[in-house]
């Protein structure tokens, strides 16, 4: 399938006379108008593409839902305006993702580690709103009450894992599809109880948003299943985060390539 057809495909599915499409081929993208709203959104194809070699109709599915959801919060936003009742939650971004809206406006933002940046989001329900400076007054918060807020919500949500054992290192998946599943690594009193149980040495990694993968590497074939693991998650990501793990030591995060078998050393000393 190239652009084109991608294209094709993706109006038969959103049949609208509101959605106004423009395809730049130089960029490879859509800007996708509500003529209504007089709002849009831009969508890169190359990365639909390639999610579509391996997971087919589910990432054409995926794409239309998000179109769907993100227009749909847009229709209720320009009805009801913004509530302070709305539960503000924490996402993960690369470092890489853009710090304004389209319209200019600064995105709250928070720094977290070198590849990783803390955005705040207004749950919708089905979908969020990313936190700029022009919602501020409408939500009737300050931007410490945000974060303050988001971190206390982040908390509570569930830790639900799954386990896997390869080659004898352990993972935990964290997924519930709740659109928050990387902002678990925020939860600081969940990631000291999973340091605990952690036997050789504890990895987290955040590839994409919908997934944290806590990792208890206990031989060196761990750190090879973990880097193919997290480059796959990473790729087939709604919104990648990054392809690199973290080493969780004494609360703090560092990237893995730095001295990660030497720390596992270090700690097998500190249990004798």
């Amino acid at each position: 399938m190239n652009s084109q057809q991608l294209v094709d495909l993706l109006k038969q599915h959103l049949p609208s006379e509101h959605l106004q499409w423009r395809f730049d081929r130089k960029t490879d993208k859509i800007r996708l108008e509500h003529a209504v709203l007089k709002k849009g959104m831009d969508i890169s194809l190359p990365e639909i593409l390639a999610k579509y070699e391996t997971k087919q109709d589910a990432a054409i599915n995926e794409v239309v839902y998000t179109i769907q959801e993100t227009f749909k919060a847009m229709e209720k936003e320009q009805a009801e305006g913004f509530m302070k009742e709305n539960a503000i939650y924490p996402v993960i971004r690369s470092t890489s993702f853009p710090q304004t809206s389209k319209a200019g406006d600064r995105f709250i933002v928070k720094d977290h580690t070198a590849e990783t940046r803390i955005f705040y989001a207004l749950d919708l329900g089905t979908t969020y709103r990313l936190i700029d400076e022009s919602m501020l007054e409408s939500i009737g918060m300050t931007e410490s009450e945000i974060m303050e807020s988001a971190l206390f919500k982040v908390r509570s949500l569930p830790t639900n894992m799954k386990k896997d054992e390869v080659a004898g290192n352990l993972f935990y998946f964290v997924n519930n599809n709740d659109g928050y599943d990387a902002s678990r690594i925020l939860n600081q009193t969940f990631l000291k109880e999973m340091e605990g149980k952690i036997e050789g040495h504890m990895t987290v990694s955040v590839p994409h948003q919908d997934v944290l993968i806590i990792g208890d590497i206990r031989n060196d074939t761990g750190y090879d299943v973990l880097a193919q693991m997290t480059m796959q998650f990473f790729t087939i990501g709604a919104v990648p985060v990054t392809s690199l793990s973290f080493i969780y030591e004494d609360g703090k995060l560092e990237p893995i390539f730095i001295m990660a078998k030497n720390r596992v050393a270090r700690k097998e000393g500190k249990k004798k």
